[in-house]
């Protein structure tokens, strides 16, 4: 019998709720009011797109969403972004499709299959080509990458041609969006790669000794015990490595022959992205051009908030597994 029914005390109920500690509920304020205060830059942001873009759509004489000439500053106006739109996410999805696979192998490497001095190499160059400019990769491929791509696209060409997008019926294999996904699947491999092996590294180790324990391999331990706890990181990681791809500006403009035309065969000169285009042609623009420009940036800055909201909704879809449980 406790000492509490010996002596004849009845316990006592809280009737309120806790009060936290000071610092706690400093942070909590400052926590909360920080995500607010990102929600209404977001919205700032938003709406100073839409404002400076009026002047612009409400005088355009083309489909905005499906034109591919870029002459606002003509009279009248004609300008459309179905070629820049084309070109942002055809030259990213080939960048991803390149970058996540190795990107994770080489986290996944690192994480648990190479010897802990290699690691740490690996890992520091890693994040040391994350914090390399966009420009210097650009100029590298540019000077490097293409003249040596050349090969590979006739390659694609010569025994997949009979597929659309690796058909050239130019012979010219220079200045492509294939090029220009290849250097951003460079540019946003060490930030995939450095995210997700971070990742890797908080799964719990009794996931990880519990299943080598239970006789699996080094591959099924990874399989069903580190990639199932990962999984919400990964497309995390993914996702950061999209939205640099879509924004890239100095090397896809370095890379691109930016063509308004929107051409399926990716081994041809062509393309052009939102960034490259705003880039480029910010200087020369009048003022309905300066809001074309604008308009068009709108345009990538809802698909990158889309993107976003897509990979929160399929993370939210796997919140139910819990590395703590």
């Amino acid at each position: 019998m406790s000492t509490m029914q010996e002596t004849g005390a009845e316990p006592v109920i809280p009737t309120g709720p806790a009060k936290g500690r000071a610092g706690d509920r400093i942070f909590k304020g400052l926590a909360s009011g920080s995500g607010i205060f990102v929600l209404i830059v977001m919205g700032a942001i938003g709406g100073f797109l839409v404002w400076k873009s009026i002047p612009a759509l409400s005088k355009n004489s083309a489909n905005f969403f499906t034109t591919s000439q870029w002459f606002p500053d003509d009279n009248p106006p004609v300008f459309g972004i179905a070629a820049l739109l084309f070109g942002t996410v055809v030259s990213a999805l080939i960048a991803m499709l390149i970058a996540v696979p190795i990107g994770i192998g080489i986290a996944l490497f690192i994480a648990y299959y190479a010897p802990r001095p290699v690691a740490s190499t690996l890992a520091f160059i890693t994040d040391l080509l994350a914090a390399v400019p966009s420009i210097i990769f650009g100029l590298w491929g540019l000077a490097v990458l293409m003249p040596n791509m050349a090969g590979t696209a006739q390659w694609l060409n010569d025994y997949l041609g009979w597929i659309p997008l690796f058909n050239n019926e130019l012979g010219i294999y220079s200045k492509s969006l294939l090029i220009a996904g290849v250097v951003l699947a460079i540019m946003v491999l060490p930030t995939i790669s450095a995210v997700t092996r971070e990742v890797f590294i908080q799964v719990p180790r009794s996931h990880v000794e519990g299943s080598l324990a239970l006789g699996a391999t080094r591959w099924e331990m990874v399989r069903m015990a580190v990639f199932p706890f990962a999984r919400p990181g990964m497309i995390s990681a993914s996702m950061l490595g999209l939205g640099r791809a879509l924004g890239e500006t100095i090397a896809v403009a370095l890379i691109l022959s930016a063509s308004f035309t929107i051409n399926w065969h990716i081994t041809e000169p062509g393309g052009n992205s939102f960034a490259a285009n705003i880039a480029l042609k910010w200087n020369e623009a009048g003022p309905i051009g300066l809001s074309a420009l604008i308009a068009s940036g709108l345009v990538l800055f809802i698909i990158t908030l889309a993107v976003n909201m897509l990979a929160r909704w399929i993370i939210s879809r796997r919140k139910e597994f819990s590395g703590a449980n």
